[in-house]
């Protein structure tokens, strides 16, 4: 499924509605380079799993937790160079909760991954606030598979 946002309120709205379908267990692995909207779309994640407060990258913390209908984990793996950098964080453990998992930096830890991870990379469009979302893993009511 691809899904094209033209604001980061979209971006964010795009995150909400990804929150309907989620149950609680899920990872949602984010790929793409910096400035793509990865924050905001864990935004609206955040809001659509009633999370309340501030939710921003855990840049320096590496992990956020977030209470809401379903816990929201969000880790931010920028940093994660080595298996021990991402023991170091708890990851594995979270694996384990039951709450959703949002994880940005992706890249730094793919061999990590569950195999049924959603993937979803997040690249520039056709303008400057223009990004495109490609899912792997998940569907949208309303929306094509990709390879429709």
């Amino acid at each position: 499924m691809r899904i094209v946002t033209h604001s980061a309120a979209e971006t964010e709205r795009l995150g909400e509605r990804v929150a309907g379908v989620l149950r609680g267990g899920e990872v949602l692995a984010l790929f793409g380079p910096m400035g793509m909207g990865k924050t905001a779309f864990t935004r609206g994640l955040a809001r659509g799993l009633g999370v309340r407060g501030e939710v921003s990258s855990p840049t320096f913390a590496l992990i956020h937790e977030h209470a809401g209908k379903i816990p929201l984990y969000h880790f931010d793996m920028f940093r994660v160079t080595s298996w021990d950098d991402l023991y170091s964080t708890g990851f594995f453990d979270y694996l384990e909760t039951g709450g959703v998992l949002v994880i940005e930096w992706s890249e730094n830890i793919e061999g990590a991954l569950p195999e049924d991870a959603v993937r979803i990379s997040v690249s520039r469009g056709a303008s400057e606030d223009e990004r495109v979302f490609a899912f792997d893993g998940l569907a949208l009511p309303g929306e094509a598979p990709a390879d429709a």
